[in-house]
């Protein structure tokens, strides 16, 4: 989601700078003099966002052994926000490629790679001491169950080493009982590993023709009764549920209680950070609210005989931008310790990518046009779709539109972009009969375009008499797009 302006961590000697586009100067650096000879130039990991501690290497766009010119692009790295490029500053041969692309997870200031100077030997640069390989890749491990208390309980049934344990259904176990039979010479085919009724047909279907006999497991020797203490519990299950349920294997079909990992990318690991913070630390307040587009729809109309293409979602923005320029008081963000009233009236829209939802930001909204408003969410949307977006054009913001009418929603609600004060959540437009007046007071039915928006808001800057007097006046604007020239 949004912070503010991207960081660099400086480094020695000589510098490099990075973006997608550009970065901030923290991605190249040496310990040594600029003399022939001298050190390699170091490529570490830069912070290219506030947010950013790790990062992913997507693609190296040179080889070791290429000569590189200061602006050339070294490689592509995934940031908690976006694609960035990385950029060389100096000229010199792409002498050592540390971390491999495809790596995950490299920590700030990580070395990735060396640099040395034209007309030196290239071939056997050495790492430098003072800087280490970055970590390993971190993999992720299988959760092991938290270690119990060791305490004494009762025992009523002790399970026999080398025997399977299997959790039952109470009539497989009747079955199982009245057929003397054990679950472990079956296999469990219900939900989560359980041992059905069906199972346990089956074996006695198996045992009636001969294929299997009875089992009985053998009585365990009786446990000396302890004192009850205040940790004493009562015995669990003979079969518990398993802690959680195996990987499965890639490549083959999925077995019965498994499960198939999804690798999370920086940027869907960053959004769901953020979301759950916003909604565990910022009290929500919703309102909701109609509006009849059917002035809008006509000014639309209209513009595309002259062969200007907007959409409905263009003059919601407009609406949004000019109706925080009239109450400046929702224009706020929080900033720790109370709200702050911005300068600026920057839109930050939602837009749905393969990696997750991104908010490109549209700049001082209120003093631009319809049609320059259209042409900037064009733009945007693309850059974000295709991981070019610069930091400058995600970071930030003052105010967030999600829409979501194209996919046919009616309403939703959305959920807070910190430290911005409000979204606005906006469903399809659709048709509506309403009960009119003609001129002469004759009540007709008439068909009305109406789009429901559901503001959320930040309940420490703006209360619900403040917000439903901004929905009062966004309505009023966008009902009447003459107010929004």
């Amino acid at each position: 989601m949004q912070s503010g302006g991207a960081e660099g961590s400086p480094g020695a000697g000589r510098t490099g700078w990075a973006g997608s586009g550009k970065a901030p100067p923290a991605g190249l650096s040496s310990s040594a003099p600029d003399c022939p000879g001298g050190d390699p130039i170091k490529i570490l990991m830069p912070s290219l966002s506030p947010t950013m501690e790790e990062g992913n290497i997507v693609k190296w766009l040179k080889k070791e052994g290429e000569a590189v010119s200061a602006g050339d692009a070294l490689c592509e790295i995934e940031t908690d926000k976006a694609v960035v490029t990385l950029d060389a500053s100096d000229d010199g041969i792409l002498a050592k490629i540390v971390v491999e692309e495809g790596s995950k997870n490299i920590r700030l200031g990580s070395l990735i790679g060396l640099i040395v100077e034209e007309g030196e030997d290239w071939k056997h640069v050495e790492i430098p001491k003072d800087v280490g390989p970055p970590p390993p890749v971190s993999k992720p491990s299988e959760p092991r169950p938290s270690p119990e208390p060791q305490i004494s309980i009762p025992v009523k049934k002790e399970h026999i080493p080398g025997t399977l344990r299997f959790r039952l259904s109470p009539a497989a176990r009747n079955i199982l009982e009245k057929h003397s039979l054990d679950a472990s010479q079956g296999t469990a085919t219900g939900p989560r590993g359980i041992f059905t009724k069906e199972d346990a047909l089956r074996l006695v279907q198996l045992k009636q023709t001969g294929k299997i006999t009875e089992s009985r497991p053998t009585p365990a020797p009786a446990a000396t009764p302890t004192a009850p203490s205040p940790l004493q519990t009562t015995a669990g299950p003979s079969y518990p549920r398993p802690m959680i349920p195996p990987v499965s294997t890639p490549g083959q079909p999925s077995a019965v209680g498994t499960f198939t990992e999804i690798p999370a990318s920086n940027i869907r690991r960053v959004i769901a950070k953020r979301l759950t913070e916003s909604k565990s630390t910022v009290p929500h307040s919703y309102a909701t609210a109609d509006c009849d587009l059917g002035a809008v729809l006509k000014v639309r109309q209209d513009l595309v005989k002259d062969d200007i293409k907007v959409s409905v979602n263009d003059f919601i923005i407009k609406a949004a931008a000019v109706t925080l320029k009239q109450m400046p008081d929702v224009n706020v963000s929080w900033d720790g310790e109370g709200p702050k009233q911005l300068p600026f009236i920057d839109i930050s829209v939602a837009v749905a990518t393969d990696k997750g939802l991104l908010t490109p930001i549209i700049k001082d909204a209120a003093a631009k046009g319809i049609q320059e408003i259209a042409d900037s969410v064009k733009a945007l949307s693309k850059k974000a779709r295709d991981g070019k977006l610069l930091p400058e054009e995600y970071q930030g913001g003052s105010f967030s539109i999600s829409n979501l009418g194209m996919f046919g929603i009616d309403e939703f609600t959305a959920v807070i972009n910190p430290p911005q004060a409000c979204i606005l959540a906006v469903g399809r437009f659709r048709p509506v009969l309403k009960l009119t007046e003609d001129e002469e007071g004759n009540a007709k039915l008439q068909q009305r375009q109406l789009i429901t928006v559901t503001m959320s808001s930040d309940s420490r800057m703006v209360d619900d008499e403040l917000a439903t007097r901004f929905l009062k006046s966004f309505k009023a604007n966008l009902e009447n797009p003459i107010r929004l020239a």
